[in-house]
């Protein structure tokens, strides 16, 4: 039997700020008893508390309350599975919040310049990336947006090139459009991934018009080097294949990785081959607002896209937006080595504590990307999966191991992640865990891992 896990999630989320006895906790940033600022009010000795969590359960969140309707709410004691972050937002956007709403007016929105000019300075600013304002295309998420691009590009029946595994968002865009993925595994040694230039040149044929790039790549945490854009670029400019570059991870980069967006690179006709989508979303935790946006320097992708894409955003998404791309970079700055400690930490503990648990640090994102076949083999999930698979209409994407691991994480660990099997080809038998939490409320996690692994 696994731990018993019994306590009160409110009280400990209210907690979340006491230290955790070997944990790492990254210079300059929170401490052992923190001052709780109000919402909205900048700390004052300029360093923000990323170990003190605000209590998300009972706010209608998908990646605590969501798990508590599906598994029960006594089975679940750590959700570490959808992307989104439990910590506080940036104060700057709080701050942005209330004194719109103090407005009191909620009628149409025409978007201010001051929004597209947040976007331009932004991407300028952290990248080098200069961004003609006049291409800037508004969306609600990047899914609409690119769902509309998939609709102006591939026919009903089509394929999409698929680079994988692969974010499982992305299959079901391409389910939504009536086209088909053609996967193309990644290469893989000694943990790390790599492109397989070879096949995804032989995938393409008269039936393929785009591919999905993600960069930095969700789940495995690639940052991909200019060089592997480039020959991704160039392979699709040569077989008329435009690129959908989806970047929304890009301001999570791990020490000794260099994000290069695809539309900063030297090769111009690679990149009017391409469209790029971004938002502060991930950065800023801010999936809930509905504000993304997308460009390109090729007109004519753009009016394709368009005619299939409703241009618009809400109030209050725009306005968090803007106020995150103007004021939130020392929030991010930290954030960003908060981040990237933890994942240090998990790569650490599960090196040394779960040796039936494989991962090896990503490059970019708070997603670690865990190779789970040890337990597979020791619990028999294949053998489970198979079974599962036969009752399961033939038309739904296929029961895999991951799945069943999934349940068995949560009957025995109470720790709920992301089945694999939903990434595309290579996920079957690995789990992503997000580790865009406290040190804490990770070190929960792997200990009720670790305890349930050491009892089979």
């Amino acid at each position: 039997m696994a731990r018993d896990h019994g306590f009160d999630r409110r009280s400990f989320f209210r907690t979340a700020g006491l230290a955790v006895a070997g944990a790492v906790t990254p210079a300059g940033v929170g401490a052992v008893e923190p001052v709780v600022p109000a919402p909205g009010v900048e700390p004052a000795n300029g360093r923000y508390d990323f170990d003190t969590l605000p209590d998300r359960i009972g706010t209608d969140s998908t990646k605590w309350d969501q798990q508590f309707k599906r598994f029960g709410r006594d089975r679940v004691a750590v959700g570490m599975g959808i992307a989104d972050m439990d910590f506080a937002p940036a104060p700057c956007i709080t701050r942005a919040l209330l004194e719109r709403v103090q407005r009191d007016n909620w009628g149409y929105l025409t978007v201010p310049e001051s929004h597209v000019e947040s976007i331009v300075a932004w991407n300028r600013r952290r990248y080098g990336l200069t961004i003609d304002p006049s291409t800037i295309v508004h969306s609600p998420a990047v899914h609409p947006a690119i769902i509309a691009t998939l609709r102006a590009f591939n026919p009903p029946g089509s394929k999409v090139l698929m680079p994988c595994p692969s974010y499982s968002g992305f299959y079901s865009d391409i389910r939504i459009v009536g086209c088909k993925p053609a996967d193309v595994p990644f290469t893989v040694k000694d943990g790390r991934f790599s492109m397989d230039l070879e096949g995804l040149e032989r995938a393409i044929s008269h039936e393929t018009h785009t591919l999905i790039l993600c960069n930095p790549q969700n789940p495995t945490g690639n940052v991909w080097s200019k060089a592997d854009l480039l020959a991704v670029g160039e392979i699709c400019l040569k077989r008329r294949v435009v690129v959908l570059a989806d970047e929304i991870h890009c301001d999570f980069i791990n020490a000794g990785s260099t994000y290069t967006p695809f539309a900063s690179l030297p090769n111009e006709a690679v990149v009017r081959n391409s469209i790029t989508f971004k938002s502060a979303s991930k950065s800023f935790n801010l999936a809930a607002a509905k504000c993304a946006y997308f460009f390109s320097t090729n007109p004519n992708y753009l009016a394709r896209i368009k005619a299939w894409h409703r241009d618009e955003i809400t109030t209050l998404g725009m306005v968090a937006h803007r106020a995150a791309y103007t004021d939130g970079d020392a929030w991010l700055d930290q954030l960003r080595v908060y981040n990237d400690a933890n994942l240090t930490f998990v790569a650490d503990y599960i090196a040394k504590h779960i040796p039936l648990i494989k991962m090896v640090k990503p490059e970019g994102t708070y997603l670690a990307w865990l190779d789970v076949s040890a337990v597979v083999e020791k619990v028999g999930a294949r053998a489970k999966a198979e079974e599962a698979q036969k009752q399961r209409d033939p038309a739904l994407a296929p029961t895999t191991p991951s799945h069943v691991m999934e349940s068995w994480f949560v009957e025995h660990a109470k720790v709920q992640l992301n089945p694999g099997g939903g990434f595309g080809t290579g996920g079957g038998e690995r789990m992503r865990m997000n580790c865009g939490t406290s040190r804490k409320m990770l070190e929960l996690a792997l200990g009720n891992l670790a305890t349930a692994l050491r009892q089979i």
